[in-house]
């Protein structure tokens, strides 16, 4: 029995709120279960200069957690002085997860950086990062294409993320906190909107896991994956 009472199969309740920041050219509010996440996307004229006419544009990736997003406060990392080694692995892994669906060239040169703001945290903040930044992403190409600023749809498919991993013996969908703190295994699994593959990040935390396991995480990925593009398309 898992903690929430889910089925294995079961994913945490799914809510995408669009424009919920005024000033950025795409935002939205997404909600997996007790995971809540604001992103944003921003249209920056520029590009980093290892790009400088190539005719490439960019996307990228910024990451933070409220200090009271988790049970017990964290420091703000600007405190430190410096952002710590989690924050900056997960922002890139948010990165190369999002620039995996989109034509650059088609982009243009200019950026498009997707802040993900972490504000309440229950497991799987950097998969909903994802998927909720894939939104961000779409809202702020819509713009650009509205406009006539770009003449190709850049974005060549949904991506979007979900975690998987075998909690007491068991394989399940979309771990939660009280889940993925005792995981024997863990993965998160990054996919396209047409099931393609684009990154598995697996472990085993507790315990070794065969490779008939790992087959059975990513078929449950593909379904969870396909839930959350299907939400994606309704919110857009």
């Amino acid at each position: 029995m898992r903690p929430s009472g889910r089925n294995l199969s079961e994913m945490r309740p799914i809510s995408i709120e669009t424009g919920v920041m005024a000033h950025a050219e795409g935002s939205c509010l997404i909600k997996i279960g007790g995971t809540h996440v604001i992103c944003t996307a921003s249209i920056e004229e520029k590009i980093p200069p290892f790009l400088r006419g190539s005719g490439l544009g960019w996307v990228t990736a910024e990451y933070g957690m409220l200090p009271r997003a988790t049970n017990t406060r964290t420091r703000r990392e600007a405190t430190a002085g410096k952002q710590g080694g989690r924050t900056v692995e997960i922002q890139r892994f948010i990165g190369r997860s999002l620039r995996a669906g989109v034509d650059r060239q088609a982009l243009g040169e200019r950026q498009i950086v997707v802040d993900c703001d972490v504000i309440q945290a229950d497991g799987g903040t950097r998969c909903a990062s994802i998927t909720g930044g894939w939104v961000a992403l779409r809202l702020a190409v819509n713009k650009l294409l509205k406009a006539g600023m770009i003449s190709m749809d850049p974005l060549t498919d949904h991506v979007a993320a979900v975690s998987c991993g075998i909690y007491a013996g068991q394989s399940v969908l979309d771990l939660d906190y009280a889940e993925d703190s005792e995981a024997g295994t863990d993965g998160n699994f990054v996919m396209t909107g047409s099931g393609r593959l684009i990154e598995i990040q697996m472990s085993a935390e507790g315990a070794t896991f065969s490779r008939d396991q790992m087959n059975g995480l990513v078929d449950l990925a593909e379904q969870g994956v396909a839930e959350l593009v299907a939400a994606q398309k309704a919110a857009i």
